[in-house]
């Protein structure tokens, strides 16, 4: 069976859902698969946008979380950031990780298995249209563009403000200083204050830049309604394993069915010596 079934190949893409895109995701996801198990490939090749040839050798179509134990950590520390005081001290990370669901990690693996290496990446498209077409998280997306662009003016704004109050700093210092001094006395506490609020304004300035380079940093990353960390390659690569090579598999169902055999006659067996009895 080995050598006469066609090979089996899997492609695997992963994305990043935004705007709590990712249970569309799942749920398009398990709509594919779903045609797919049924051998509907005029359904799929519809949904793919891809021939009935090509819809027929997808075998299997299936998504699942990816995520290590640090995505887990800075998952829980934004989580936290959320949460009144009150509220965080009932929580601790391990809980966190109890109830943690797969649908909440950041990034996620598309897999497609077909007979076809080269299927999977003609689906992309296809698969990513479906979730950016949706009107919901367009609005969400347009929102988000528009607070952005709010947020940068605001900071920008207040950037030239600054700049126009340190400038004002420096020309009043300046008017101070021509000023002819009065006797031999010199008021440290004024030049001190003055020292204070330049630098409480370099501070400012420096909190604004890094409020935009975060700002920068979240445009790019939600720049899309889906995001494609790594997309299906042009080739599918070969499936091995022992659970999917039938020289494994069917030992171990014939093993399975002998000893189910054989607890039905030690069934009968006994039940004919309790009835004697």
């Amino acid at each position: 069976m080995d050598k006469v079934l066609p090979e089996k190949y899997i492609s695997k893409m992963v994305v990043e859902p935004n705007f709590n895109s990712v249970q569309q995701l799942y749920n398009n996801i398990a709509f594919y698969n779903d045609l797919a198990e049924a051998q509907d490939s005029v359904a799929l090749a519809t949904a793919l946008n891809i021939t009935e040839h090509e819809a027929a050798s997808i075998k299997e179509v299936f998504a699942d979380s990816y995520s290590d134990e640090n995505q887990k950590i800075k998952l829980f520390d934004e989580f936290v950031r959320e949460l009144d005081t009150t509220t965080i001290k009932t929580i601790d990370f391990e809980n966190y990780l109890k109830n943690f669901n797969s649908l909440d990690a950041r990034f996620h693996q598309i897999s497609l298995i077909s007979i076809d290496n080269r299927v999977a990446k003609k689906t992309q498209t296809a698969i990513l249209g479906s979730i950016s077409v949706n009107g919901y998280f367009k609005l969400q997306k347009r929102i988000n563009d528009e607070n952005l662009m709010l947020q940068d003016s605001i900071y920008r704004q207040q950037l030239v403000e600054i700049d126009s109050l340190q400038n004002l700093y420096r020309t009043v210092l300046v008017k101070e200083a021509e000023k002819p001094m009065q006797g031999t006395s010199i008021n440290m506490a004024d030049n001190g204050q003055s020292q204070n609020r330049e630098l409480a304004l370099v501070q400012e300035r420096d909190v604004l830049k890094e409020k935009l380079v975060n700002l920068n940093k979240d445009r790019a990353n939600k720049s899309s309604i889906i995001n494609v960390i790594s997309d299906f390659p042009t080739r599918g690569v070969e499936l091995k394993g022992v659970w999917n090579s039938y020289k494994f598999i069917l030992p171990l169902v014939l093993l399975g069915l002998v000893i189910f055999v054989l607890a039905l006659l030690e069934l009968n067996k006994y039940l004919k010596t309790y009835n004697k009895s």
